[in-house]
């Protein structure tokens, strides 16, 4: 394995960044809609230590860097929201969600704006910026769209169930224990059992990805890189 400290360096702190601001940005939401259970937790804070789940945040993406995996995959501790005490709870329910794969777009724009001076550094410096922003637009674009995926308790599965109908919605929530273990059968379990008849059911990572590219293609349009 070619892994080194200094892929390190430009992925995992880019990683650390991008879920940072994702869950800082939900409970800053959730403060200003009226609900303070992650501002009394601290929880609206940009030091990722507040944040970061050791195994989720850390040590799973190293190890799928480490193994050539073809997704990365992170997490962090999720902040705590008490959507009953928002003043309006289905609306600031879907206004949370949104926060977070909004901020990391934010991100992925200041990332992809930021290119332009990487040439005006030292050419020792210049690489290694080059790679952080790099990695960081991937890393942010990749973050919003997998978790506007509409399972709960994603992002997308709580805006959908804040937007659907009752009728919908009602048994779209209750999936959300679930969720964790519907994500791994339809990313990992569903195309290892393809494989063995011969058949590519990696649909969902085919959709990601060409969302995935759309997204990065807009972002480098309008920042100037096309």
């Amino acid at each position: 394995m070619n892994f080194s400290l200094y892929d390190f360096s430009v992925w995992v702190l880019p990683l650390v960044i991008a879920i940072t601001f994702h869950e800082a940005a939900h409970g800053y939401a959730a403060h200003r809609l009226g609900d303070n259970t992650a501002y009394d937790l601290g929880r609206v804070s940009f030091n990722p230590i507040r944040h970061i789940d050791p195994f989720g945040t850390l040590i799973m993406p190293a190890i799928l860097l480490m193994a050539h995996s073809p997704f990365l995959f992170g997490y962090a501790k999720p902040v705590p929201v008490n959507f009953r005490a928002l003043r309006n709870p289905r609306i600031g329910m879907v206004l949370v969600a949104l926060a977070g794969p909004a901020t990391n777009i934010a991100l992925a724009l200041i990332a992809a704006a930021a290119l332009h001076i990487v040439g005006l550094l030292p050419a020792n410096a210049a690489q290694w910026t080059f790679d952080n922003l790099k990695n960081a637009l991937l890393i942010n674009v990749v973050l919003a769209i997998f978790n506007m995926m509409p399972i709960p308790p994603l992002d997308g599965g709580r805006v959908a169930v804040g937007l659907l109908p009752n009728v919908l919605a009602a048994p779209l929530s209750r999936l959300e224990p679930f969720g964790m273990l519907i994500l791994i059968g339809l990313l990992i379990l569903l195309p290892l059992v393809g494989s063995q008849f011969g058949l590519n059911l990696d649909v969902i990572s085919v959709i990601l990805r060409t969302m995935t590219g759309y997204v990065l293609t807009a972002i480098l349009f309008v920042t100037g890189n096309t």
